[in-house]
Order: C-alpha cells, then sequence, then structure tokens
C-alpha cells in the first residue's frame, strides 16, 4: 500500500512540472507578442518621436519627447505614443508673381530642396509642428519661399533679377533659413528656374543684343557673298579670256583647213577635166579609125579619104577647141570655186571669232572641234575612196583597151561584129522613133491575117531587113545569121575568148551522179 502512494506521489510531481512548463510557455509567448506590439523601428529616413517618455536631464528641450533616430525603443501604448517623421528631403516649386524696383510685374519661378534638420532638436521642433501633418511642411515653406521672393524682387531691377539670378538665389537662402531653422526645417538647395512677363518687356531687354548680333551675321554673309561674287567674275573674266583666244584659234585652224579642202578640190577637179580631156582625145581617135576603115569598104578611096580626113581633122579641131574650151572653163569654175571656197572660211573665220567672243561655255566649243574632226575625217575618207575608184576605174579601162586592141590584131572580123551587135539595140531605137512621130495609123481595108497589127509587124519586119541588108552590103557583117548563132557568131566567140585575159583557171567538172 505504501508503494501505491509512492507511484501516485511521483506521477503528481510529473504531472505538476508539465503544467509549471506549459504555463511559463504560454506566458513567454504572451510576453514575445506584446514585446512585438510595443517595440517599435524607425525606417533609416525617418525618425521616431515617442511621447510621453521622460528623457534624461538636458537630453532634449522638453522632458516628455523622445527622438530616436536609426534605431526602435519599447512603446507602451497606455502611457506613451509613437510617431515617425520622414526625414527625405522634398522637392517644392514656387512660382509667384512679383514687382520690380521698376513695377514691372513679373513671374518668377524657382525649385527648393527643403528636408527635416539632421539633429535631435530639429527633428523634435519639427515633430511638434508637423509629425501629424507632414503635408503641412510644403505649404509652409512654399509660402516662406514666395514672401522672401517677393520682398527680394521688390529690391532689384528686371535687369538685375536677369543678370544675378545666383546672387537672387543666395538672399533668398539667407532670408528664409532663420525662419526655417526655427520650424525644425533646413534648406538644401534654391534655384531660379526663370524669369517672364506678360508685357513682353524681358523679351525686349534682348532683342537690342539678338538685332546687333542678327546685323553682325548678315554684314557677315554680305561681305562673304560678295567676295564669292568678285571671284566668280574674275574667274568668268579669266575664262572668257582664254576661250576667245580658243576660238580664235579654233576659227584660224578651220580656215587653213577649207583653204586645204578647196585646195584638194581644184586639183581632182583638174584631173577630173584633164580625164575627160584625155577620153574626148582617145573618142576622136576612134573616130579616125572608124572613118579609115569606111573609107577601105569605097570604091573612089582617094577622093573619099581625103574628105574624110578633112571631116576628121575638123572633127578633131573641133573636138579640141571643145575640150579646151571646157578645160578653161573647169579651171576658171575652180578658181571661182577656189574664191569662194576662200571668201566662205574668211566669213566662217570671222563669224566664229565674233560667236568666240560672246560664247562662254566650254561645251559647244568642244561640239564644234568633234564635229569638224569627224567632216575631215570623212573627207579624208571619202576623198581616198574616190581616188581609190578612179584608180581602180583607170586600171581596167586600161586593161580592157589593151585587150580590145590585141583581140583587133588577132581577129579583126569578129571584134567589128561584135561591135555591130552593141550598137543594134541603138539602131534599132533609132528606127522605132520613125513610128513614133506617126499620129494616127488609117488601114482602109483588111481582117485577120491582113490586119492592121499583121501589116505593122511586116513593115517593122521588112525595115530591120532592109537595114541588116544595108549593113550586109556595107560591112560584109551579116547580123542575121549573127543573131541566129551561126558562123559569125561562133568567129566572135573565139575573138572574144582569146582578147579576154586568161585570169582564171579551168573550171573543174562536176562529178557526175555515178562518180
Amino acid at each position: 500500500m505504501g508503494g501505491f502512494f509512492a507511484a501516485i506521489g511521483g506521477v503528481g510531481i510529473v504531472i505538476a512540472i508539465i503544467i509549471l512548463l506549459v504555463v511559463a510557455a504560454i506566458i513567454g509567448l504572451i510576453i514575445m507578442l506584446v514585446l512585438r506590439a510595443w517595440y517599435k523601428v524607425a525606417r533609416a529616413d525617418e525618425a521616431l518621436v515617442v511621447v510621453g517618455r521622460r528623457r534624461k536631464k538636458g537630453a532634449a528641450a522638453t522632458s516628455a519627447m523622445t527622438v530616436i533616430r536609426g534605431g526602435g525603443a519599447i512603446v507602451n501604448p497606455i502611457t506613451q505614443r509613437a510617431e515617425t517623421l520622414s526625414l527625405r528631403a522634398r522637392q517644392i516649386m514656387v512660382q509667384p508673381t512679383a514687382q520690380s524696383i521698376q513695377g514691372v510685374t513679373v513671374d518668377v519661378t524657382g525649385v527648393a530642396l527643403v528636408k527635416v534638420g539632421s539633429d535631435s532638436e530639429s527633428i523634435a521642433r519639427a515633430a511638434e509642428r508637423f509629425v501629424s501633418q507632414d503635408k503641412a511642411i510644403e505649404v509652409f515653406t512654399t509660402e516662406q519661399l514666395e514672401g522672401a521672393l517677393r520682398g527680394v524682387v521688390a529690391t532689384l531691377s528686371v535687369e538685375q533679377l536677369m543678370r544675378d539670378r545666383q546672387e537672387l538665389s543666395d538672399q533668398i537662402a539667407t532670408l528664409i533659413k532663420s525662419d526655417l531653422g526655427e520650424q525644425g526645417l533646413v534648406l538644401d538647395s534654391f534655384q531660379i528656374q526663370g524669369i517672364t512677363d506678360e508685357n513682353g518687356y524681358v523679351h525686349a531687354l534682348g532683342a537690342e543684343e539678338v538685332s546687333k548680333v542678327k546685323r553682325q551675321a548678315e554684314i557677315a554673309r554680305i561681305d562673304a557673298e560678295r567676295q564669292i561674287k568678285a571671284r566668280e567674275i574674275a574667274t568668268s573674266e579669266e575664262t572668257l579670256v582664254e576661250q576667245t583666244a580658243y576660238d580664235k584659234n579654233e576659227a584660224a585652224a578651220a580656215a587653213d583647213v577649207g583653204e586645204a579642202r578647196a585646195e584638194a578640190e581644184q586639183a581632182e577637179a583638174l584631173a577630173r577635166a584633164r580625164a575627160e580631156q584625155g577620153v574626148l582625145m582617145q573618142q576622136a581617135e576612134n573616130r579616125q579609125a572608124q572613118l579609115d576603115a569606111d573609107v577601105k569598104r569605097v570604091a573612089d578611096a582617094s577622093q573619099y579619104e581625103e574628105q574624110k580626113q578633112a571631116d576628121a581633122r575638123a572633127y578633131s579641131r573641133v573636138k579640141d577647141a571643145e575640150a579646151a574650151a571646157d578645160v578653161q572653163r573647169r579651171e576658171a569654175d575652180i578658181n571661182e570655186y577656189h574664191r569662194q571656197k576662200k571668201a566662205d572660211a574668211d566669213a566662217y573665220a570671222q563669224i566664229k571669232a565674233a560667236e568666240a567672243d560672246a560664247e562662254k561655255a566650254e561645251r559647244e566649243a568642244q561640239a564644234i572641234r568633234v564635229q569638224a574632226e569627224a567632216e575631215a575625217d570623212a573627207a579624208r575618207t571619202k576623198a581616198q575612196a574616190e581616188a581609190d575608184a578612179v584608180r581602180l576605174a583607170g586600171e581596167a579601162r586600161a586593161a580592157a583597151i589593151e585587150a580590145e586592141a590585141e583581140a583587133l590584131k588577132k581577129n579583126q572580123e569578129a571584134v567589128l561584129a561584135q561591135r555591130s551587135l552593141d550598137v543594134l539595140v541603138p539602131m534599132m531605137t533609132e528606127f522605132a522613133k520613125g513610128y513614133s512621130n506617126v499620129g494616127n495609123v488609117t488601114v482602109l481595108s483588111g481582117s485577120g491575117d491582113s490586119g492592121a497589127s499583121t501589116h505593122m509587124a511586116g513593115e517593122a519586119a521588112m525595115g530591120m531587113r532592109a537595114m541588116f541588108d544595108t549593113v550586109r552590103e556595107t560591112t560584109g557583117i551579116d547580123l542575121s545569121a549573127m543573131l541566129q548563132g551561126q558562123a559569125v557568131g561562133q568567129g566572135i566567140a573565139n575573138g572574144s575568148r582569146e582578147a579576154r585575159p586568161e585570169s582564171r583557171p579551168a573550171s573543174r567538172p562536176s562529178p557526175s551522179p555515178e562518180d
């Protein structure tokens, strides 16, 4: 029984201890919660003001207010009260309207940075006035700044305000420093941003200076333009002098080219006249040879020969006179052409010189020079081509005459027959001209084979037959047989092959289909 009670006594002790521990924990938790609720901590830019706590003697201006910065304190909500006061700088804009010493109304715009002082006394002063109404700091500071600004502006002129803004800012800061200090505030900085007025007085102050600067700039610009213009005129005059000299040289060169071209054309025309004279002389000689051949076939050869020789001499003299007259006329034309060309060249030179005095653009002079060079090249090319053509024609003509003379020696009859065939077409043309003079042809009777067409065809055939008979009787050449490709035609073909120079190789026979 005693052991039972001993066991019960041990359990009771344990239970009592547990209860005590639980109660202690609860009490501790309550104490922690109370301390957490009562403990106040100020941020870095704030100050904690505790009212109701007595401070040590001499620690503050009052004994019932405690200022704590950068720390915390236990505040008994029953007997004490804690407030926070911001220490941040406040930017305050002021724009009062004030009158200067001259009576000019101006609008002054300024910016101020204001904050609560860092020392405990300033914080306590600010707390007494602004702790429960933080916005009142801005209102109070604005009123102080505007009042001080109006007072300072009233003692200065507008010119001084515009010129000494920093001095104005310093005066205002000095005036309100004491007033703000009494309220626990500090003015960090104050700057004047602008000074304006509605009447344009401030703008007029700088108008004269601006006008002066503008006038100086305009004068400088005009002087620069004048110098540039003078330089351009001098350059234009130099260019004009050089262009005039160049155009004069160009005109002189053009005159020389024209004179050389005229001389070349004169020489070419003279050579052409001489060539034509030679052709006329050769034609006269050919005519004489033809007359000699005709005389041989006439019975009274002696008398007929004398008459023909006289006619030939007369004809030769006439042709010589005509050729000489033609040469003289051509020489006169050439001389006149030369004079005209020289006059044209002189006129051209004068015109170019006159144009050069007024011409200033280098492009036109360049175009004239290029054109003159192109014309000179074209003229040289054309003259060379014509000279080559004349030379080749002369060589071909000489070769043909030589071949014809050789053929005449070998087969005179065939060559004469060939010449007869050459004149056959002109003879028939002359024969047909007789019918062209007939206006109307009237056939009295006839039809069918005896009609008008048959009659005209018969007339033409009879005329051609009579002509062929006349040629055969006078020259011994049977044109009818030649046209039919008989003996005389074969002789003409042989004579032509002998007269033609053997310049071509024999043609190769074409292969047969069997090959």
